[in-house]
């Protein structure tokens, strides 16, 4: 069997996912590209040997797709990346639908589960056992921006699934760590740099960062041998409004 280290990303097709697919394979990884644009999937396995496979997170019958895929070209899952993620449009809570809210929960933790679920189907039937769950948690897994509650509430809850993932996959040797990322720029953090909303209700510029500054961080947490973890780790721009009042 190759020795190969197999990992899936989930949100591959652009932004932090696709950043950190990409570090992954010159780290040589064999990855598995996950997200719901097969086009945009296809960019970022452009002149590799990536497994493209388009996945609707929200759908466990995706998901169970995308790992039996996984495991029929690859023979096994070492890193799973939950990365997949979607926002609600900024407006006052009192305005926003059940149908907003519920396609937030959907893809930010459903999502996360069904991939955690399947993560662990394969990881601990594998041999060697094992492998390692990063989830992509956001600054908003401890603090809100205004007019963010389906996505802050998501991603406070991805916290309880890290700590619950951590500690049920010890017998397993599944390993499950979060990383909190703050203003990287990418196409969603275009907004950052045009103006955003201050809790205070001013409109002010932030600081980005570059999104490989992400890539590197992930790719440390995945280098890890498995009696080791990392799990929290924040990687923010270190100006942005976010330490103290702002």
């Amino acid at each position: 069997m190759s020795s190969t280290r197999v990992a899936i990303v989930t949100g591959a097709g652009s932004g932090i996912g696709r950043a950190a697919a990409l570090a992954l394979m010159r780290e040589g990884y064999a990855v598995v590209l996950a997200g719901r644009r097969r086009e945009q999937l296809e960019q970022t396995a452009e002149g590799s040997k990536a497994l493209v496979v388009p996945t609707d997170v929200s759908d466990p019958d995706s998901v169970r797709q995308l790992f039996d895929s996984a495991v029929q070209k690859f023979g096994r899952v070492d890193l799973l990346i939950n990365n997949a993620g979607c926002g609600a449009p900024p407006v006052p809570m009192d305005e926003l639908t059940v149908e907003q809210w519920r396609r937030v929960v959907d893809v930010n933790l459903t999502g996360a589960f069904l991939c955690t679920r399947e993560a662990f189907r394969v990881m601990k039937s594998q041999s060697p056992r094992g492998g390692r769950i990063i989830n992509n948690g956001s600054i908003s897994a401890t603090t809100p921006r205004p007019f963010s509650a389906p996505y802050t509430a998501t991603k406070h809850a991805i916290t309880g699934l890290t700590k619950s993932t951590a500690l049920d996959g010890r017998a397993y040797d599944i390993a499950c760590g979060q990383i909190d990322i703050g203003n990287a720029d990418t196409e969603m953090a275009a907004k950052m740099k045009a103006g955003i909303l201050q809790p205070n209700g001013s409109i002010a510029v932030e600081p980005t960062m570059d999104v490989e500054c992400v890539a590197k961080a992930v790719v440390y947490m995945a280098s890890l041998p498995l009696e080791a973890n990392v799990l929290f780790m924040t990687v923010m721009a270190t100006k942005m409004p976010f330490v103290g009042r702002g």
